[in-house]
């Protein structure tokens, strides 16, 4: 039986704090997808989608098309979605010229285990929890729901939590409540509407309820849907990628970013996956089988992929005029946008620039290390066609033909999109070989930072420590400049720490200016 499912996704996710700054609600990851994919594959391939739109609206509707452009959907605008005068009454009745036919409704936050039944009759849906005072309950007697409680009326004798989940048969007489309920409609939703098919006889349904609407709600569902074999991707504010079927999606709340990413990867054809979709914050590629390379390497093949990526890292031939060019960006990027970066770590992180003693080392200030630096010499780089995120979680080793896939490249470098500096990708690579994505997410490391006094510590993987040694020989034996690889290590760590989360920041922070100090005064 094919019908339609109404999801509103206008609201703003308050609840969901930092997680909803960049994101609407419906996107908020579990198990590196949309909660909105979870959710929409708890109905039939034939289920017809009306999504109220309203906060970011306009990327779930993006998100939507990409991932699912097989699927029906009708959109409808809420205006307002947020103050005065809205609510989620307001989303249902813009989804109303859709829905003149019976219908399931479900909040965006609402996962079930079990099979959810099609509108033929009417019916609400609960589950079993400890704490009713914050939920809107039901009144259930012999399968059958006798009256719908605001949040705070329900005791547990015969109240059962409402899960936001129901089936609608009477629509008529649904829309008819809702249109003539005002105010108070509006404030309550659909079940103002689900108040006037009591007489005519709603069904109880018991559900196994997965609830992602406030962060400790999240966490929860988080750990149930997790997949053990998921790629470990750190998660940041304003950036994601998520696996939905057969293709892979990336987000990014930067339009620029993406317009450059989906232009980068007409460069870079070949050693990436190819753009099949792409729209103003997202773009989409097919999703290769294979394990990322951070969970296959051994020493033969990582100097396979040094003898694959010889090949990519192409030097290209510039002119006085472009090597000139090339090298102020090379300045801006390294040293120009460091001083930025460690700017913002202190301001991130409610730091300040001390003469530290780094694990019983004494430091300097770390504005008197970068301006030491011989930049001149730093910005001497290699122009050529570059990744940027050059690193072992951005590396695919195919299943079928042992191949490498690069994923995630950088959107260009210093505003360039076709030419970068391949020291760059070095270092890119050494970062990503002595700090391991993997023992991170894992917290397998330490940072205390107490006044002038910081002591950190970080496991490392055998397997990667015998890779940094052989990357070590084979940048020599290749004429490339050692010490400039390792400064420049040093800055992407310097770089990065104020983008991620306490204390991981401080850690890569502390770890940055060690190295730093060690190359300045190394010979």
């Amino acid at each position: 039986m094919s019908y339609k499912v109404c999801i509103p996704t206008a609201g703003t996710g308050s609840r969901l704090g930092e997680l909803t700054r960049y994101l609407n609600k419906s996107l908020v990851g579990i198990a590196n997808r949309p909660i909105i994919c979870h959710l929409l594959e708890q109905f039939p391939a034939d289920a017809k989608f009306v999504i109220a739109l309203g906060y970011k609206g306009n990327l779930v509707q993006e998100f939507l098309e990409l991932a699912y452009p097989d699927r029906h959907f009708d959109y409808a605008h809420v205006v307002p979605f947020e103050g005065e005068g809205s609510g989620l009454g307001l989303s249902l009745l813009a989804c109303k010229q859709h829905l003149q036919e019976p219908f399931v409704f479900i909040s965006c936050d609402t996962l079930v285990d079990e099979f959810i039944p099609p509108p033929d009759k009417n019916w609400m849906g609960y589950a079993e929890v400890q704490d009713l005072d914050h939920y809107r309950t039901l009144e259930v007697a012999y399968d059958r729901v006798i009256e719908i409680c605001e949040k705070g009326a329900g005791k547990f004798t015969g109240y059962k939590p409402y899960i936001g989940l129901a089936g609608i048969a009477n629509h008529e007489a649904f829309w008819m409540a809702m249109e003539s309920g005002g105010p108070k409609a509006i404030q309550a939703g659909e079940a103002h509407g689900l108040r006037a098919l009591l007489s005519n006889g709603i069904e109880a349904k018991s559900f196994t309820w997965h609830d992602t609407g406030n962060v400790d709600a999240l966490i929860r569902a988080r750990e149930f849907y997790c997949d053990p074999d998921e790629p470990n991707i750190l998660e940041k504010a304003n950036e994601a990628i998520w696996f939905v079927g057969n293709h892979a999606i990336k987000f990014s709340n930067d339009k620029e970013f993406i317009s450059n990413r989906v232009e980068r990867a007409k460069e870079l054809e070949g050693f990436v996956p190819s753009i099949t979709g792409s729209g103003v914050n997202m773009y989409r590629y097919v999703k290769a089988e294979g394990r990322i390379f951070s969970d296959v390497v051994n020493l033969p093949l990582f100097k396979s992929l040094l003898d694959h990526s010889a090949q990519f890292w192409r030097l290209e031939a510039l002119n006085a005029k472009d090597k000139l060019s090339f090298k102020e960006k090379c300045l801006w990027f390294y040293r120009d946008k460091t001083y930025e970066r460690v700017k913002l770590f202190y301001k991130n992180f409610s730091r300040e620039d001390g003469a530290e003693k780094i694990n019983g080392l004494s430091m300097p200030l770390l504005k008197d290390l970068l301006d030491s630096i011989d930049w001149d010499w730093l910005a001497d780089g290699l122009a050529g066609r570059f990744h940027g995120d050059f690193h072992f979680e951005n590396i695919l080793l195919t299943s079928s033909d042992r191949k490498f896939i690069f994923l995630d490249w950088r959107q260009d470098f210093g505003g360039d999109i076709s030419t970068g500096d391949i020291y760059y990708d070095f270092a890119k690579l050494l970062h990503g070989l002595i700090v391991n994505h993997e023992l991170i997410v894992g917290n397998y490391y330490s940072i205390n930072w107490n006044d002038d006094v910081i002591n950190y510590d970080f496991n490392r993987k055998q397997i990667l420590v015998d890779c940094e040694k052989y990357f070590e020989i084979w940048i020599k034996d290749r004429g490339y400049d050692q010490k400039k690889v390792l400064t420049l290590t040093a800055l992407i760590y310097l770089n990065i720490a104020a983008l991620h989360h306490y204390p991981y920041g401080l850690l890569l922070y502390a770890l940055g200016k060690s190295i730093l100090k060690k190359q300045l005064e190394s010979k």
